[in-house]
């Protein structure tokens, strides 16, 4: 009876790239426009409130909407930063309109 050796396999360091998140935690974003599964409207304002591992080439975020009891899930690259108001610069547009 010969004894085999069994081949050893090489085990190959597994590759992390770093992943640069566009969005921060706490940050207000906007679902882009165009087809969505979401029912929710383009206009409305979320606020990213936790991080996911990668779906494929994508990263995902949570997101929330104060008027939503519900979170969703979406990839980065179907949102949008919403602009932060300058200082002295009331965020409602009457406001800013008629200078209340």
């Amino acid at each position: 009876m010969t004894t085999q050796s069994n081949p050893q396999r090489i085990a190959y360091p597994i590759r992390s790239e770093p992943t640069t998140r566009l969005f921060a935690i706490g940050q207000a974003v906007r679902l882009r426009g165009g087809y969505s599964v979401f029912t929710a409207r383009s206009g409305d304002i979320y606020r990213v409130i936790g991080t996911l591992p990668p779906s494929g080439n994508s990263l995902q975020c949570r997101i929330r909407n104060e008027r939503e009891q519900h979170e969703r899930v979406a990839t980065e690259d179907s949102l949008e930063m919403v602009r932060a108001n300058v200082p002295g610069e009331s965020g409602d547009l009457a406001d800013r309109t008629f200078r209340r």
